[in-house]
């Protein structure tokens, strides 16, 4: 199996525990007299088997990542955890760009005091724009090493 295809069944593994844990909650009780929609305790056995399974999954995927090299170098691990940061670094420099802009509904009128910008504004959007091109360069260096490598054991 490919690493993008654990990643796919690791998904619908989190949604299906989410789907399950919902439908515990909704079955966890029911009205004196009346059956309750399903059996929560299957559902809870069920829920079971399915993070086992999850959590073996993401062993292997976590395996892999770490001993998978990239093509510029280091680990797959370690060009995910670049794209974090450059989507956290993205976002903060966009929030003060647009703080800076005087984004954020802050109306002035004439007659109060006129409000400036601490922040160079176009140079923050440049930093932006070249920090959303690097984030789509090592997403695609993610996505195609993904689709290239098997899970590891």
């Amino acid at each position: 199996m490919k690493l993008a295809e654990a990643l796919a069944q690791r998904a619908d593994a989190t949604r299906r525990v989410e789907q399950l844990r919902t439908r515990i909650a909704g079955s966890a009780r029911y009205q004196e007299g009346e059956l309750p929609a399903e059996d929560a305790g299957q559902l809870l056995v069920e829920a079971g088997s399915v993070l086992e399974g999850l959590e073996s999954l993401i062993r292997r995927i976590n395996r892999t990542n770490a001993t998978v090299a990239m093509a510029g170098g280091g680990t797959l691990t370690d060009a995910l955890a670049r794209r974090d940061v450059l989507r956290l670094r993205h976002s903060v420099v966009t929030a003060a760009a647009d703080a800076a802009a005087g984004r954020g509904g802050v109306r002035q009128l004439r007659s109060e005091l006129k409000m400036l910008s601490a922040l160079p504004v176009g140079e923050l959007r440049t930093q932006a724009d070249v920090l959303a091109r690097e984030i789509r360069e090592i997403d695609v260096e993610i996505q195609r090493t993904n689709w290239e490598v098997d899970l590891l054991d």
